[in-house]
């Protein structure tokens, strides 16, 4: 296991961009620890690690990916999202509880909190729906990536039109919620959900658009014609 960290360690570490280590922090209020690697070559660097693996069991690829987070940096923490999803095909139901351990303990940011929960937790989601409801004790959790992962987790199943129901009921557990990442993450979703049930997201807004933070509503109406746009936005 270790020598397969270090290996993906070193090629990260040989791929420093010190542009990139410059620029990446101004996309973060928060403080993010990275070595500064373009996302392609992350990407890439995942890849090829990942097909040299001999074992690609679930069990051991979680292993590597728990150690992978441990280390609390962006790019490693990219590595083991992406390794978590090479093997979609084994998830279980229950692996729905050590995505949420991880996602309590080491998501720190928007970018890991949305990579992760777009995709693996996203997938796991379509894989056995009767799992959503873990979505909605997460809602109100008080961590902020918690309540954000609610909503992110859903939105390629909203891409293909699934889950509204369940898509509208976390909107209303968030629906007031003070933090900016969360406001977003909302927001999002019931965009993305507009593609599908356009009238139900707008009918949603104007019901809540008094109590609905603008920042969420604004994310929510993005893809919509103009004059309905114009009525949300109206006090």
């Amino acid at each position: 296991m270790q020598e397969i960290i270090e290996t993906t360690r070193q090629e990260l570490k040989k791929n420093i961009d010190e542009k990139t280590l410059q620029s990446s922090q101004r996309f973060f209020k928060e403080k993010i620890q990275l070595y500064g690697v373009k996302t392609a070559v992350v990407r890439k660097i995942s890849t090829d690690v990942f097909k040299s693996l001999d074992l690609k069991t679930k069990t051991d690829i979680f292993e590597l990916c728990e150690i992978l987070f441990q280390s609390g940096i962006l790019e490693e923490s990219f590595v083991a999202y992406h390794w978590s999803y090479s093997v979609r095909k084994q998830y279980e139901a229950t692996d729905i509880d050590l995505f949420a351990t991880w996602i309590d303990s080491y998501i720190n940011n928007w970018a890991s909190c949305d990579t992760f929960c777009n995709h693996t937790v996203g997938e796991l989601l379509e894989r056995y729906p009767d799992q959503i409801r873990h979505l909605k004790d997460w809602a109100l959790s008080n961590n902020r990536w918690m309540r954000r992962a609610a909503a992110v987790s859903l939105i390629v199943p909203a891409r293909r039109g699934k889950f509204q129901e369940d898509i509208f009921e976390i909107a209303d557990i968030l629906l007031t919620d003070q933090d900016d990442m969360v406001q977003k993450g909302y927001g999002w979703m019931l965009k993305v959900t507009s593609g599908f049930y356009q009238d139900e997201v707008f009918r949603y807004v104007m019901e809540n658009k008094t109590i609905m933070p603008r920042t969420a509503l604004r994310y929510a109406i993005e893809k919509m014609p103009k004059a309905q746009k114009i009525e949300a936005m109206k006090r």
